[in-house]
């Protein structure tokens, strides 16, 4: 007889952007062959009327369905579905929701058959591996099905004739993949020392199947009325295990309020619009600490990857960056998803400036420069998402909205919770009218003095003073989903963020993993570097003491280094110049005049670095203490030191006090 296609009843469900809509898994012609088959067994066993009640029910399907592909797009037509062996099926009810597998470990992803997402990033047959890394300290990844739609590259007939019979037997709603047991030379890096040995470890499963809202297993034979729970899922569970990772409850993964997927829908569809017009969008996502602003742009990223080449990213908060150690303002050009924590995608990026702190409290001044100095790169090509602090009270509101003045956003992301408690409203209105540190709204005043250079470059970028308001369209995001993964301090993230970029220094042929102290290090002459110490005074006579065993950043100023002497040359102020990378002082020969340096930045990018800056960013603990191969003791550590002797404690800042000026200038020389 004739097939008749009808639509499914019931409202959709909303999906995050950039991706076709989902549709469940049932349908009227899978239910109706569902329904033969149960009658047949149940006349096999004499109980034909109930076996055609069940028939009846499966028909309709059990969940919401959402509207098949869009108009035009491509689709596989439907083949026959026909059983697999009894040991071999595996079947999940999803109820109301698309079935996705939320999982903590690591592995390597390969999609075979359909499409999935994975942190907002579509990866289909003809895309290549992707590294998937979820550890317990960020929210878990999730890997969800698509709806069927035929890869572009795909040609059937360079499939052959074996494959064709094994993907006649899946269902076109359902997605292939082949998870593959990941280990590179940085993951084995992290995992060699003692703090992060379990870093990937599977944690125990919080939500077991079966539990509401993740998908239960049922038995091969379609009794529903007679789940096999236990069996199925340990068989699942040790498939995961052997691989690297284990499934977790979906709690733990990350959940997209309405407000997040309205501004994502928006955010793609301005950015896909106003690319091919030839207006370039610039996104700034702004929003007290710990709200998820770093993660909400790994999503848009990752989003706007699925439709642009490229998209340019502008790293703003000094102490928690997302593609190099802290304490840098940097711009990279993203082309490649990143599906992990920022201590598994360290890169070298396009544009980047050592600040050498992780908080910009004691020198805003200098951070602004650093800013414009960096967003002065941007070609204004490709989209521009701008990651900002999460200072946003007193001082800290007043530096973001300079820095709103200063960028000129077109679309202002202002993540918070529904009371505003952390910060008010950033309508162009209030920006307009309100005070910023180095600015003035409209008929205000500023709130601190700059120098007459800094004065008059800000003027040039202001325009006049009394401009009219700033012109961009804010988008308010109110995330609802609970925090996921452990609570973690920001100095041990930042700390994991400085031994991901140190793994770079392990060769990728190499098995085992070689400790840092076995690496032969670069010399380079005291002559050919200038030196400058941040965030201190340190008197010239202490300065190599400063630098030895420290943590800097190998940077380029545009004057030539001219030193007559084999001494060490010295700044007396900071420049504000090019990063190339970061390197562990090693050792200070002083006898031959040597810095022994350890970097993972390649030679002929070394070979123009002139100045070495030392900041307030210490190498991590473990380095000194955790690897192998260390004999007899350690120097510069200690564990017999005595915090309340007064000056050995970190000085703390005062905010309730006035800053006094001082009337005098110390001169060590």
């Amino acid at each position: 007889g004739r097939r008749r296609r009808g639509r499914h009843a019931g409202a959709a469900r909303p999906s995050p952007p950039g991706s076709e809509p989902r549709r469940c898994r049932g349908g009227p012609r899978r239910g109706r062959v569902a329904g033969v088959r149960r009658l047949l067994r149940a006349g096999r066993r004499g109980a034909a009327g109930r076996g055609g009640a069940r028939g009846r029910r499966g028909g309709g399907g059990r969940g919401r369905a959402a509207p098949g592909p869009a108009a035009g797009a491509p689709t596989r037509p439907a083949p026959d579905p026909r059983p697999l062996p009894r040991r071999l099926r595996l079947t999940w009810r999803v109820p109301a929701v698309p079935q996705a597998l939320t999982f903590s470990g690591k592995c390597r992803l390969t999609c075979l058959y359909g499409a999935v997402r994975v942190l907002g990033f579509a990866v289909g047959p003809h895309q290549p591996p992707l590294p998937l890394l979820s550890p317990p300290t960020h929210c878990a990844l999730s890997l969800e099905a698509l709806p069927a739609a035929r890869a572009p590259y795909a040609d059937p007939r360079q499939l052959r004739a074996a494959r064709l019979k094994l993907m006649a037997r899946f269902s076109p709603e359902c997605a292939v993949v082949l998870l593959e047991h990941l280990d590179t030379a940085a993951t084995r890096f992290l995992l060699s020392l003692p703090p992060l040995c379990r870093l990937f470890e599977p944690q125990v499963s919080r939500a077991p199947p079966g539990a509401a809202g993740s998908p239960t297993p049922r038995r091969p034979d379609g009794d529903e009325d007679e789940p096999d729970v236990t069996a199925e899922a340990a068989v699942l569970a040790a498939v995961l295990a052997a691989v690297g990772i284990v499934p977790c409850g979906p709690e733990r993964g990350l959940l997209l309020s309405d407000s997040t997927l309205s501004a994502l829908q928006e955010l793609v569809r301005v950015c896909c619009g106003e690319c091919r017009a030839g207006c370039v969008p610039v996104i700034m996502v702004c929003g007290p600490k710990s709200i998820g602003k770093s993660t909400f742009n790994r999503y848009l990223i990752n989003l706007l990857l699925n439709h642009l080449p490229s998209v340019e990213y502008m790293e703003c908060d000094i102490g928690q960056t997302e593609f190099t150690p802290p304490g840098c303002v940097s711009l990279s050009n993203v082309t490649e998803p990143f599906l992990g924590p920022p201590f598994t995608h360290q890169r070298t990026p396009r544009k980047m400036v050592y600040y050498g702190q992780t908080s910009c409290e004691q020198d805003t001044e200098r951070y602004v420069d650093v800013v414009k100095y960096v967003f002065s790169s941007y070609r204004k090509e490709v989209p521009l998402v701008i990651n900002t602090m999460g200072w946003v009270k007193g001082e800290g509101l007043l530096l973001l909205t300079d820095l709103i003045r200063l960028l000129s956003p077109t679309h202002v992301v202002q993540m918070d919770v529904y009371d505003w408690k952390a910060m008010a409203p950033l309508t162009p209105e209030n920006v307009h009218l309100a005070p910023g540190l180095y600015t003035k709204g409209k008929q205000q005043a500023k709130g601190k003095q700059m120098d007459l250079s800094a004065a008059e470059s800000w003027k040039c970028s202001e325009g006049e003073e009394d401009a009219s308001a700033p012109e961009y369209k804010l988008l308010y995001v109110h995330p609802e989903f609970p925090r996921a993964g452990a609570a973690v301090h920001s100095s041990i993230l930042r700390d994991m963020s400085i031994l991901g970029y140190l793994g770079q220094l392990q060769p990728p042929d190499v098995a085992s993993v070689l400790p840092l102290h076995s690496l032969v290090p670069y010399q380079v002459p005291f002559n050919a570097v200038a030196l400058r110490v941040i965030h201190t005074d340190v008197a010239p006579t202490n300065i190599m003491y400063a630098v030895n065993a420290s943590w800097v950043g190998l940077c380029r100023i545009p004057d030539e280094i001219r030193c007559q002497t084999a001494g060490p040359v010295l700044l007396t102020q900071t420049p504000i110049c090019d990063c190339l990378g970061f390197g562990i002082v090693r050792g200070v020969d002083m006898e031959k005049h040597l810095y022994h340096i350890l970097t993972p930045v390649p030679p002929e990018n070394l070979r123009v670095v002139n100045c070495l800056l030392l900041g307030n960013i210490a190498i991590p603990n473990c380095i000194f203490v955790s690897q192998e191969g260390i004999e007899g003791e350690i120097p510069y550590v200690t564990s017999e030191y005595n915090y309340s002797i007064l000056g050995s404690g970190k000085l703390r800042k005062k905010k309730h006090f006035k800053k006094r000026e001082c009337t005098f200038q110390c001169d060590y020389t």
